[in-house]
C-alpha cells in the first residue's frame, strides 16, 4: 500500500466555501479511479497548520496506481480547482506502508 499525502496552503482570499468544495470534489474520486484503496481530506482546525489550511490523503494499493492518478483526467479537474481558487503551496509525502 501507498500513501499519497498533500497539503495544501492557499491565499488569504480563498473562502472557507472555496475549501469545503475541494475537499467535497477530492472525495468524489473514491471508487473513480482505480487502485484507490481510500481517500480522505479535510480543513484544519487548528493553528497548528503553518499556512497549510487543507490535508489531502489517498492510499493507493500499490506505486502503479500512484503513478496512474497524477495524469488522469479527474485528478486533473481538481488540482485544476485547486490552482484556481489560490493554491499558493503545497507539500507532497508518499510513503509506502
Amino acid at each position: 500500500m501507498i500513501d499519497h499525502i498533500v497539503l495544501v496552503k492557499f491565499a488569504e482570499s480563498t473562502s472557507q466555501e472555496q475549501l469545503e468544495e475541494v475537499v467535497t470534489r477530492f472525495k468524489a474520486l473514491q471508487g473513480k479511479l482505480p487502485g484507490i484503496a481510500d481517500i480522505q481530506a479535510g480543513i484544519s482546525f487548528t493553528g497548528k497548520h503553518q499556512g497549510y489550511q487543507l490535508a489531502l490523503t489517498v492510499r493507493f494499493e500499490n506505486r502503479a496506481a500512484l503513478e496512474n492518478y497524477g495524469p488522469h483526467p479527474l485528478h486533473q479537474e481538481v488540482a485544476a480547482y485547486i490552482r484556481e481558487i489560490g493554491r499558493v503551496d503545497s507539500i507532497v509525502v508518499d510513503i509506502e506502508i
